[in-house]
């Protein structure tokens, strides 16, 4: 597992800082080209490759400045002239081609990150040239003699190196691009989920919401075997007064602390913020009886649990109405309209209290 971190932390770094890897790399390619030019005493190489690390040195200095496109083009040109330079010099059987291989996955990988829309054909047109030159120079230079005649040796050295270059740079930035496209599509799908459940769900309390509550509602009220259940509407009372009082930071925290204590008491049963103070829970497979005992219970335990804020113990009492689903209702809003009227009533008539009956008069 420690391994895996590792390897995790390595390849998000190196993808958030790829292109000063690259053109580190880049630099220190050409020196490494410039310690075998001195070996071998090629001296045009030589100066060009004295030039080469210069312009990358640069180029590192513009990256931590996030100016990246000039630097892009620098790579694309600066490999490009230095593998005709060292075609012309040293030979095709140098394998200075290969460098034009090495570079097909640099200019796709930052192509894409710099160039949006129609403008990514830029990277087809940088492609079909890079193309062009290999082409050209394979033509030109295949039966060709060399400036420089390199020894067996030197010449073994270069095309091993130029063809790890260009391995190491098709690995290396594919490994970094399906990680980052990995990375990318996990966090949409983060996001997607957080989104959904922003959508299903109350910032503040955690609770379901009404889009989150009423499917499932109507899903238990057709299901035959679901069907035996009872909706409590709860309301705290006097809870404007809180806000007014001491503000709505405390409000809130009043709302968290009562909605703790239902969600401890009534586990596996979905509760729903309907909207401000108003608390909707479905008990799932509670009978009449039972409902009211367990609501008797849940009013008594807010009414002696008051809620601490800044030191203040803020008291709240809550009123709530009780209805059986039956068969008389044909989908949840008729059944909660007659929950939350028994609610209504209780508020009219001393608050903190559990009413489950038709008590109103015509």
């Amino acid at each position: 597992m420690k391994s895996r971190g590792l390897i995790d932390k390595t390849l998000h770094f190196l993808v958030h800082n790829s292109f000063m890897f690259t053109v580190a790399v880049m630099g220190l390619v050409h020196l490494t080209l410039l310690i075998i030019m001195i070996l071998a005493d090629v001296p045009p190489l030589l100066y060009f490759n004295i030039l080469s690390v210069t312009i990358y040195i640069f180029g590192v200095l513009l990256c931590k400045f996030g100016i990246i496109l000039p630097v892009y083009i620098s790579i694309v040109l600066e490999v490009a002239v230095y593998t005709v330079i060292a075609t012309y010099y040293i030979g095709w059987d140098s394998g200075s081609y290969c460098f034009l291989c090495s570079i097909i996955p640099i200019i796709i990988y930052f192509g894409c990150f710099l160039f949006k829309g129609s403008k990514r054909w830029i990277i087809v047109g940088i492609l079909a040239v890079d193309f062009a030159i290999y082409i050209t120079l394979y033509v030109l230079f295949n039966d060709a003699k060399p400036v420089y005649e390199l020894s067996s040796v030197t010449e073994g050295i270069l095309i091993v190196f130029a063809s790890f270059a260009a391995v190491f740079a098709i690995i290396f930035y594919n490994t970094i691009y399906i990680y980052s496209s990995e990375f990318e599509r996990n966090n949409l799908e983060r996001m997607n989920k957080q989104l959904s459940a922003d959508a299903k769900e109350d910032v503040l309390t955690n609770l379901l919401n009404r889009r989150g509550f009423l499917p499932m509602m109507e899903a238990m009220m057709k299901e035959e075997m679901t069907k035996h259940f009872c909706i409590a509407f709860c309301d705290l009372d006097n809870f404007k007064r809180i806000n007014d009082s001491y503000g709505h930071d405390c409000g809130d925290e009043v709302l968290r602390h009562v909605t703790k204590l239902i969600k401890n008491e009534m586990v596996g049963c979905p509760i729903c913020r309907w909207g401000g103070e108003e608390i909707v829970i479905l008990m799932k497979d509670y009978d009449f009886a039972v409902a009211k005992e367990k609501l008797e219970y849940i009013r008594k335990l807010i009414e002696t649990n008051p809620t601490v804020f800044f030191n203040k113990r803020i008291n709240v009492t809550v009123t709530i109405g009780l209805e059986e689903n039956s068969d008389r209702y044909s989908n949840p809003e008729e059944l909660i309209r007659v929950a939350d009227e028994r609610m209504y009533y209780g508020k009219e008539h001393g608050k903190n209290i559990v009413i489950y009956e038709d008590v109103r008069k015509e």
